[in-house]
């Protein structure tokens, strides 16, 4: 089976990208699975309940997430409601919504994906390596196709968890950095990972805001608010092809796909 990631989507831009092109990606790459991460699509922070249904109605299956998902309150109810949305497992008990889940393909292949957010530079929360512990103590009784959108900023802890997964996970696909890494590979134990997918938004920009806000910050140090830029969209993110009888990864491929529009 073939799962489409996409690279966190960036506002409006990165939304029109999808729009245009989405489909055709899908039947390019014979995806049976298509995943999102979707945490800055709302006016490039946070996610709102309009933002995720349109996204869904493109065809993606799950929107995963990262530490933007609270940027906007009005998101937490939609949290609870839509199973198809995930946040970061390894936030404190209590919060809305659900950071893992068993979703089936067209075809009746169910995949297990979990939504993680790592520490190092981030937030102090509940250590990743031991939440996806728990979860696949679970999960892998119901599923053999895991996949793992690790949303982090380190690269070093984002090579140590697709370790730490490798032979349990069938891929382990980095997100937060907006910048795709050339390092894709199956490691030895059959556990696709990347170091982070990229983004789905405008290259002419700073991680998909308007260059000339974020240069104007970097010279003045004085806090500022970034909008959203809309020149040269494009689509990141990667194909994996996973085994599913056995959910080892085949092989995993960066996907960057400029979009006319």
């Amino acid at each position: 089976m073939n799962i489409l990631f996409i690279g966190d989507v960036i506002g409006r831009t990165g939304r029109r990208a999808l729009a245009d092109q989405l489909h055709r990606l899908v039947d390019e790459h014979q995806a049976d699975l298509v995943i999102a991460n979707g945490e800055n699509a709302a006016a490039g922070f946070g996610l709102t309940a309009p933002t995720a249904m349109e996204l869904l109605d493109l065809g993606i299956d799950v929107i995963t997430s990262g530490n933007h998902i609270w940027d906007k309150r009005e998101v937490y109810d939609y949290l609870e409601q839509e199973e198809r949305v995930l946040r970061p497992a390894n936030y404190p008990p209590g919060l809305p919504g659900r950071g893992a889940g068993v979703f089936a393909t067209a075809s009746g292949i169910r995949v297990g994906i979990i939504n993680l957010e790592g520490r190092v530079f981030m937030n102090n929360l509940d250590c990743p390596f031991r939440t996806a512990d728990k979860l696949l103590a679970e999960l892998a009784k119901e599923v053999r196709v895991l996949f793992v959108d690790f949303h982090a900023e380190a690269t070093s802890e984002k090579m140590a968890l697709g370790h730490y997964l490798d032979g349990r996970v069938s891929a382990v696909v980095c997100t937060h950095t907006h910048v795709q890494t050339a390092d894709e590979r199956v490691f030895a134990g059959g556990t696709a990972y990347i170091s982070d997918a990229g983004m789905t938004g405008s290259l002419d920009a700073v991680i998909g805001m308007r260059k000339e806000q974020a240069v104007e910050r970097f010279l003045t140090q004085v806090p500022a608010r970034f909008e959203v830029a809309k020149k040269q969209p494009v689509i990141c993110g990667v194909l994996v092809s996973v085994d599913e009888m056995t959910g080892r990864a085949r092989s995993i491929s960066r996907i960057q796909k400029p979009v006319l529009c």
